[in-house]
């Protein structure tokens, strides 16, 4: 009975089931099983490596050494962005992007990288593609802790302003996780879509307010343009939760949320879309 009116919410009024009806129901009742295959994920990525699984915070971490040697003792500090020591400016940024980095990128290859989930064991496909984000966002958790350890030792934490990072980061690991609904099965699709994916990612780093701050851009147009850029919105959105001590609820920001927001819907309908549409024809590409 539960299972029919089920059926009923996520239908259309001619009968079909919807693609977000399709996600929803395929994620009842999985919950246990996602997070297992989460970990499971993990240590399926480095096995046969001494470290296991802490090569995911391994990796990301020398990278962050780099930084504070180059910025903290090569450059001797090598000048501020927007007040703040370059250090802890980058630092706030890379933190953030090693996250979406991946989710874009192993979100993109979660089909096609767990293909015997899809092809022997008949195991809904935006389970993978969740238990992937999840994965990630397990190690993403580590770096953040270990972030915050860095930004009290330089005197910027704790404050009121990190709690806001309850709403940044549930909102960016619900963004990356819908645009996988498109990338995914695009990915496990088209091999030259994946490989479309990770060609643009340099890209995406340098346009997405890293290592500078898009905020300090002098040409109006420009700078509203970035207001497109969600991976902008988030690193921005980190920055001001640990380094700037800025409230969500400013005017720009506001606007900011809302353009983000409104990307998110569009995700929402284009990704079920495509999902319901691919969702059956994959198992026979793969």
């Amino acid at each position: 009975m539960a299972a029919e009116r089920s059926d009923y919410i996520y239908t259309t009024k001619g009968g079909k089931k919807t693609g977000l009806g399709m996600i929803i129901q395929e994620h009842i009742g999985q919950r246990k099983k996602i997070m297992r295959l989460a970990v499971s994920h993990l240590q399926k990525t480095y096995k046969g490596a001494l470290f296991g699984p802490s090569w995911a915070i391994i990796k990301p971490a020398f990278t962050l050494f780099i930084l504070w040697f180059a910025f903290r003792v090569g450059l001797r500090g090598s000048g501020k962005v927007n007040g703040f020591p370059r250090f802890f400016f980058m630092l706030t940024g890379y933190v953030p992007w090693f996250y979406i980095s991946e989710a874009i990128l192993g979100g993109a290859r979660s089909i096609r990288n767990n293909r015997q989930y899809v092809t022997k064991l008949s195991f809904p496909m935006s389970n993978i593609m969740t238990f992937t984000n999840i994965s990630s966002l397990l190690v993403h958790f580590v770096l953040v802790a270990i972030m915050y350890v860095v930004l009290i030792v330089g005197g910027y934490c704790p404050s009121v302003y990190n709690l806001q990072f309850l709403f940044y980061c549930p909102f960016m690991f619900l963004f990356f996780w819908i645009l996988t609904w498109t990338t995914a099965p695009m990915a496990a699709f088209s091999k030259d879509f994946e490989n479309l994916v990770s060609s643009i990612m340099t890209g995406l780093f340098w346009l997405s307010g890293i290592v500078y701050d898009t905020s300090r851009i002098k040409n109006p147009v420009i700078r509203k343009i970035f207001y497109l850029n969600p991976i902008n919105y988030f690193i921005n959105g980190y920055r001001r939760s640990f380094l700037y001590d800025q409230l969500i609820i400013d005017r720009e920001n506001l606007l900011e949320t809302a353009v983000v927001l409104g990307e998110m819907v569009i995700l929402v309908l284009v990704g079920s879309k495509f999902y319901k549409k691919l969702r059956k024809l994959i198992p026979d590409v793969l």
